[in-house]
């Protein structure tokens, strides 16, 4: 084996080995998870969530009406989205955290962030 293969091998060896070690490591995306809640049919579902801090929580309005996502505190508000259109929000304080459809005030939600 000639001197430059070696040499290419022992660069690649070293590339994969760092990307094997950055693929453990935690990154900010992964360290709060996602979780999902459906608007369908005049609902919220689930109406109650918990979560951990740090996790991203993503509304998707699967009704054929639009619909908003408020927190009558202010913490997070969604603009009126329609059909299939998403709103997200990442949680980084533990509390309980309810919510309702600013267009259909009975619509209503909460999250649990642990």
């Amino acid at each position: 084996m000639t001197t430059k293969k070696i040499w290419i091998v022992g660069l690649v060896t070293t590339v994969m080995i760092a990307l094997m070690l950055l693929a453990g490591t935690p990154s900010v995306a992964a360290n709060g998870a996602s979780a999902d809640v459906k608007i369908d049919n005049f609902s919220f579902g689930p109406q109650t969530l918990t979560v951990s801090v740090g996790t991203t929580v993503v509304w998707t309005n699967r009704d054929d009406i639009p619909h908003t996502v408020v927190s009558p505190d202010g913490v997070f508000k969604s603009k009126v989205r329609d059909t299939d259109e998403k709103f997200s929000y990442t949680f980084i304080k533990a509390g309980t955290y309810p919510y309702f459809c600013s267009v259909h005030p009975k619509m209503t939600g909460k999250i649990v962030v642990q």
